[in-house]
């Protein structure tokens, strides 16, 4: 009898070939369809929101803006019900959270969720991986999100227009500046770069923790010791500030500190207010400073000076520009390491 062979496949045709990219962005679409949908309603909803109250507050703006003239009672009442507009949104604060929560819930369960079930073993072993598999899911689900976030900080920028449009300081009693906290993280680049650096952290800590729960509890924590940082410790040292001597800045500039010195000394501010105090009363006017005189100036006859340290409000695009490249840089960093933990770990 004469047995039929079949000629063996070479050492490279039997191995198992890995799995396409774009076929990894369908699998990771079906795994976190939910929390992607989730996000997409929570940010439509916001952006709604968001949009009619715009459109109410820079109707008001526009109407008080073109009033004329300035000083009648008609565009007093105008001014005062752009004014009154200034409703939870206008400080910005309660929009912070915004980047913690979407970065929070969509980039803690990403690993957390398949080790806290066990089903890793499984998934991370069919044919792709466990670093491609890591590093797929990571940077896709964190270009969405940035995408988004950008999407929405475009519709928040316009928002907050009317109070950093030129000549309308008069209009607003917060009198805005671009670099105050809780406005600047809001806009241009720094609210996407947020988002995602807010994912980063969420990935290595459900990484770290390997529960889900309690790794969007961290994820919270840590951003919001991040964001306190970089509002009151790092965002007002980008560039050196600008000071002012007997002055004062642009209504639109971030005022950082403000000092009195006498004969080239510091002194208290209490000094110079009992100079101001025992200022002669048959001249003086409200707090003991003459009528014709502002305080700054009468303390300066005095032989005050007043130091007033600030950044301008033209430094807002440096500042978005340095402030997302080093949340971009970090964000990297984070998923890089977040992918070697996946690699020496995941066991």
């Amino acid at each position: 009898m004469t047995a039929l062979t079949m000629a063996a496949r070479s050492e490279h045709d039997a191995s198992l070939r890995p799995v396409p990219w774009r076929r990894m962005a369908w699998v990771t679409w079906r795994q976190h369809r939910i929390a992607l949908a989730g996000v997409t309603v929570f940010l439509g909803v916001l952006a709604v929101w968001v949009w009619r109250a715009g459109l109410g507050l820079h109707h008001a703006y526009a109407a008080a803006a073109a009033c004329r003239p300035a000083s009648s009672f008609a565009c007093f009442e105008l001014v005062s019900s752009f004014n009154g507009m200034d409703g939870i949104l206008a400080p910005g604060f309660v929009l912070l959270v915004v980047p913690a929560l979407t970065g929070a819930f969509a980039g803690a369960p990403v690993l957390a969720r398949e080790l806290e079930t066990g089903t890793f073993r499984y998934a991370w072993t069919q044919g792709f991986d466990r670093c491609r598999w890591a590093l797929a899911k990571l940077a896709l689900l964190a270009v969405v999100l940035a995408a988004a976030a950008g999407a929405l900080s475009v519709l928040l920028s316009w928002y907050y227009r009317p109070y950093f449009g030129a000549g309308n300081q008069s209009l607003s009693l917060h009198e805005a500046s671009p670099l105050s906290g809780g406005l600047f993280d809001l806009r241009g680049v720094a609210f996407a770069a947020w988002t995602l650096v807010a994912f980063a952290i969420g990935a290595l800590a459900g990484m770290l923790i390997r529960r889900v729960v309690p790794a969007i509890a961290a994820t919270l924590a840590v951003y919001a010791g991040l964001a306190v940082a970089a509002g009151m410790y790092l965002r007002q040292r980008y560039l050196a500030p600008l000071v002012v001597r007997n002055n004062f800045p642009p209504g639109s500039a971030q005022m950082l500190s403000r000092w009195w010195t006498r004969g080239g000394q510091p002194v208290s501010p209490s000094v110079a207010g009992q100079v101001l105090q025992g200022a002669p009363a048959r001249a003086a006017g409200k707090g003991g400073v003459p009528q014709s005189l502002g305080a700054v100036q009468y303390l300066s006859q005095h032989g005050f000076t007043q130091w007033i340290s600030y950044q301008p409000a033209s430094r807002f695009w440096p500042f978005q520009w340095i402030e997302g490249g080093w949340l971009l840089a970090m964000s990297v960093l984070l998923i890089a390491v977040t992918v070697w933990l996946v690699r020496r770990r995941a066991t």
